[in-house]
């Protein structure tokens, strides 16, 4: 684009240098660029008008009303004073209320004369009403039509003056600006005309000020494809520079441990799942390049059986491996699990965290040195300074959203040659999602479970149902199984009428004497907090009460209950998280949601989602639809995520396809693109043929990459 774009907007018509300072401070809106592209965030249709009589409900879109003001009155003092006018369609009347300026509105609007006002209604007082509506004379001779922008405007804004009708004004005043006419694409025209993309300048026109609703909808088209186009290529770039300017340690043979193990020692059948995955692994680790694997699996589907026949892999082929987990007691079951499996082909384990005593730490640490210790499982103790290894292959993260960018580089900067890294989540991620926040990750997905597992049992009630709950918690109970009671809250909060877990430990107790309970919950210490789990993980406590703090990684087989109160106040997948601490061994599990009678209908349609389906990647889909992709746990601290303005991940998924196969297609034919000597071959998910570009074309994406990301990750944290 062209300099005109990032001209100060205060030298827009209209603005202004105070004007121009609060459109930054408020809305971020700096240069013209900026807002050319502050979007709408919908639009109503001018040419129809409501009357008072369809008002209904409490929640109202922004909307217009024709009718005229029948009276003003100043009502309250001080503070709480107010103009409120009288406004009438001709058959009822609502009040049209302002706060502030109001000697210029009582006198700005003439009684009897037809004005259009324009504003989101609510319901108060028993009548409705619209603070601070946009209010504009109606000439017959020129009745509104078309489509209007609603654009997203901050309380300080309306208190200054500022409306929607303002920043309308202020970009048809940036088109009508002579300088808008220099605006070129940002997109090569070869690829505007392979997808027959609306044009840059027209698409900008069409998203404020559409003709209809085609041209609303083709220009919305044109601007989420440029945005995920951008995004995919920023992402796929980086993860094709890597692959070549990363060199791994080649794993050429399966060996003696793998073999003895799988042959000897596995303890059941690979499901198909697994085996696929396996396979993916071991081709990454014979290619000379560092492996970069996200492994997906839903709860119970065997990840940490697949991390240690990888683990294995790297042993046979004489190097090291090591697993890190978020928490000391993931850590403690992981290293439970792998010296069980570990110990008979001879393979040593070590176990590495802050509890860990100074006399074994340094034992652990000449061990992993000297090339003794072949695995060794830990947290963030792994990451310390003082832990060196003797020749690191494989990194396996566990819960890897739980850590950082930095903390993860930490660990891979601990070899000369960079160690392959596979990193693991039970968070079933949609796949829109996965492709633009782990899309610099090939991304395996182990979608079955073990034979034998019973599908968890879930059920919807509520307070009236309590006694039934109580008798399915006895007769697990009685069979000697175990339960978990979640609270959303540590203490009683009566705004939002949640049962507190205070309050639900004495009721625990009172309701089960003769059975142990243990409270567990995130402001904790941690000696006591591992104390209280390791009561229930021994199965000395039969009732674990506690909030989300078990989500991830508490392994009790024995658990057979799942109890989660106020479910309402979940996300679906944090439900179906919670969900996953039952059902790990053969036995019937249950899980029982614990709802409000008096929800809506949407409450009990998303959580009647969680009774009708155990599969995790349906969960996540919905949850992202409910939520929205920045809500989605783990995201955030990914590192990668980026603020959309148009496009929306939940509903996008075709454009982002289209996009990301648009620029793998760019990446691989234009090799200017990439760093010297980078080979643009992975990213096999698209079958489009290289597309080579004229050397403006290749301007236009490396100018605009630099543009958009400038101040995006630091890729370097994360080689």
């Amino acid at each position: 684009m062209t300099d005109f774009l990032d001209t100060d907007i205060k030298y827009l018509k209209g603005v202004g240098v105070e004007r121009a300072k609060m459109l930054s401070s408020e809305i971020g809106v700096a240069t013209f660029r900026d807002l050319l592209y502050y979007f709408p965030f919908r639009h109503i249709d001018r040419s129809r008008f409501y009357t008072i009589s369809e008002l209904s409900g409490a929640e109202l879109p922004s909307l217009q009303i024709k009718g005229s003001f029948i009276s003003f009155n100043v009502e309250g003092e001080g503070a709480r004073k107010r103009l409120v006018g009288i406004f009438s369609d001709g058959k009822k009347m609502m009040e049209c209320v302002w706060f502030s300026k109001l000697q210029y509105f009582s006198t700005a609007y003439k009684i009897g004369a037809t004005y259009v006002i324009f504003g989101k209604p609510g319901f108060f007082r028993n009548v409705y009403s619209m603070v601070h509506p946009e209010v504009e004379p109606f000439d017959p001779a020129k009745p509104p039509t078309g489509f209007r922008g609603v654009y997203s405007i901050t309380e300080t804004m309306r208190k200054r003056g500022a409306s929607t009708r303002l920043l309308q004004t202020l970009v048809g005043n940036l088109f009508a600006n002579t300088g808008f006419s220099s605006v070129g694409d940002n997109l090569p025209e070869e690829i505007i005309r392979h997808y027959s993309l609306m044009p840059l300048p027209e698409a900008l026109r069409q998203m404020h000020f559409p003709s209809d609703a085609a041209s609303l909808r083709k220009a919305m088209e044109r601007m989420k494809f440029e945005e995920l186009f951008y995004v995919e290529a920023h992402i796929l770039r980086y993860s094709m520079e890597r692959g070549s300017r990363i060199p791994g340690y080649v794993f050429p043979r399966i060996g003696e441990k793998f073999n003895g193990f799988y042959f000897n020692v596995l303890p059941f059948q690979l499901t198909g799942a697994q085996k696929r995955v396996l396979k993916e692994i071991r081709a990454d680790m014979k290619t000379g390049r560092q492996m970069n694997r996200l492994l997906q699996g839903d709860v119970g589907s065997g990840k940490t059986m697949v991390a240690f026949m990888s683990l294995l892999m790297a042993i046979d082929n004489e190097c090291q491996g090591a697993l890190m987990a978020p928490t000391e007691i993931l850590a403690t079951q992981h290293y439970e699990s792998l010296r069980q499996w570990a110990d008979p082909i001879g393979v040593k384990v070590a176990l590495l965290t802050g509890s860990t005593r100074a006399s074994e730490r340094r034992r652990i640490h000449e061990g992993l040195e000297s090339g003794e210790i072949d695995i060794v499982v830990g947290t963030h103790a792994l990451i310390e300074d003082t832990v060196r290894f003797h020749k690191l292959g494989l990194v396996v993260i566990d819960e890897q959203h739980r850590f950082g960018v930095a903390q993860r580089a930490a660990m891979w900067k601990k070899s000369a040659t960079a160690p392959h890294v596979l990193v693991m989540t039970a968070t079933p991620i949609p796949r829109t999602l996965a492709m633009t926040v782990y899309g610099d990750l090939d991304v395996s997905v182990i979608d079955e479970l073990p034979p034998g597992r019973k599908p968890v049992t879930t059920l919807l009630r509520y307070d009236s149902s309590r006694m039934e709950v109580d008798r399915l918690i006895f007769s697990q109970l009685r069979e000697g199984r175990q339960v978990y009671i979640v609270y959303p809250l540590i203490e009683e909060n009566e705004k939002l009428d949640l049962k507190s877990l205070e309050e639900g430990y004495r009721r625990t107790c009172e309701t089960f004497p003769g059975y142990r309970v243990c409270f567990v919950h995130g402001k904790m210490k941690p000696a006591e907090k591992d104390h209280q789990m390791d009561l229930f993980v021994s199965g000395e406590a039969r009732i674990m009460v506690a909030t989300t703090v078990i989500e991830v990684g508490v392994n009790v087989p024995n658990a057979s209950v799942m109890v989660i109160e106020n479910a309402e106040r979940f996300g679906l997948s944090q439900l179906h998280q919670l969900r996953g601490r039952v059902g790990r061994g053969a036995d019937q599990s249950f899980c029982v949601l614990m709802g409000k009678i008096k929800s809506g209908a949407d409450t009990k349609k998303r959580l009647n989602i969680m009774t009708e389906t155990t599969d995790g990647f349906l969960i996540s889909e919905a949850d992202m639809k409910i939520r929205g992709p920045g809500d989605m746990e783990g995201t955030q601290q990914s590192g990668l995520a980026f603020n959309l303005r148009v496009a929306d991940l939940a509903r996008d998924g075709q454009i982002l396809t289209r996009a990301r196969e648009m620029a793998i297609a760019v990446l691989r034919g234009n090799p200017r693109l990439l760093a010297p000597g980078c080979q643009a071959s992975p990213a096999n998910d698209s079958d489009m043929k290289p597309l080579p570009l004229s050397p403006a074309g290749v301007d236009i994406i490396a100018r605009e990459l630099r543009l958009r990301f400038a101040r995006a990750v630091d890729w370097s944290q994360i080689s």
